[in-house]
């Protein structure tokens, strides 16, 4: 076989453009910001697939990944390569299995403060630690523990598009840490209901024990700020008159209440959090904000009487 048929029979093929993919946020150095990512990130690496991590790192960055999805074990996602049709990719999880998950559970109910944190939906950062003291790892430990196909010619595996979901997905535990948790078999959801089905432990310094929890503790109103509940009204008989039943009632003047701008704007969509693989350049809270805090005053303004409805 001469060089030139060589050359041309394994010349490095070139990715599809593709439309409306998943860029990730790092356009240079490391993926992930927090520990949880890093970490995932770390403990690819160590597998000694380093080299075959990096060609993902282009992919991943140009939006060539078009679709992800993380459920038990599993990773389903679509990588556009070179041909028309995109490469189907799944990546496997080793699961923990339900006993081992129940020890875990029962592990951060012991120690209140993790309990606090993971009922109010944070990642402690030493959350690894508790997993290790009981023999388990929420971290795959080796590569055995990861299954990965795709449906690419390349032979070496994993390929440059796993690679690719690799990455995107260290930047998505940034956002959603719990998605570690579902890939190792277990939601958050259940998660929260094992907690808080273990019975809480007595503290052996309960001054230390409230010191830890009042961070997570709900604040308290004012007395002067709690308003009473609207007592029911009182039913009257409908007017006999036909003109007045039909006319417009006079309503009195504190009828809604005191009307305010929210002290808050886009409250729901911030505490919803960042939207799962966002394919915009900006984050979805940044684009939409601006726009809740016009919709806002504008509807003051139309309450008001200032301006009229559109």
């Amino acid at each position: 076989m001469s060089w030139g048929y060589y050359r041309e029979f394994f010349r490095p093929s070139r990715p599809r453009r593709a439309t409306g993919g998943i860029k990730a946020k790092s356009t240079r150095g490391g993926f992930g910001t927090t520990w949880w990512g890093k970490r995932w990130v770390e403990v690819l690496e160590s597998f000694n697939i380093g080299a075959r991590l990096d060609r993902g790192k282009r992919y991943a960055r140009s939006g060539q990944v078009l679709k992800i999805d993380i459920a038990s074990g599993k990773v389903l996602a679509k990588v556009q390569g070179s041909m028309s049709e995109p490469y189907s990719v799944v990546i496997e999880v080793k699961r923990i299995a339900a006993k081992d998950w129940d020890r875990a559970v029962k592990a951060l109910a012991e120690q209140a403060i993790f309990a606090a944190k993971l009922l109010a939906g944070e990642m402690p950062a030493d959350v690894e630690k508790v997993f290790a003291d009981i023999s388990l790892s929420l971290f795959p430990e080796r590569i055995q523990d990861l299954t990965t196909e795709c449906s690419c010619p390349d032979w070496s595996n994993p390929c440059k598009h796993i690679a690719a979901v690799y990455y995107l997905i260290a930047e998505e535990f940034d956002r959603n840490p719990f998605l570690l948790f579902r890939m190792r078999g277990l939601d958050r959801d259940d998660l929260v209901t094992k907690l808080a089905a273990v019975p809480p432990q007595e503290s052996n310094d309960p001054v230390e024990f409230a010191s830890e929890m009042l961070p997570y503790a709900k604040p308290l109103r004012a007395p002067e700020t709690i308003r009473p509940l609207p007592s029911e009204p009182k039913a009257e008989p409908l007017p006999a008159d036909p003109a007045a039943f039909w006319c417009d009632p006079k309503l009195p003047e504190d009828f809604f209440g005191p009307v305010e701008p929210p002290p808050v704007h886009a409250a729901l969509l911030k505490r919803l959090g960042g939207f799962p693989f966002w394919r915009g350049v900006r984050p979805l809270e940044q684009l939409l904000a601006p726009i809740y805090e016009r919709a806002s005053a504008r509807g003051m303004a139309v309450f008001l009487g200032e301006t009229k409805p559109i």
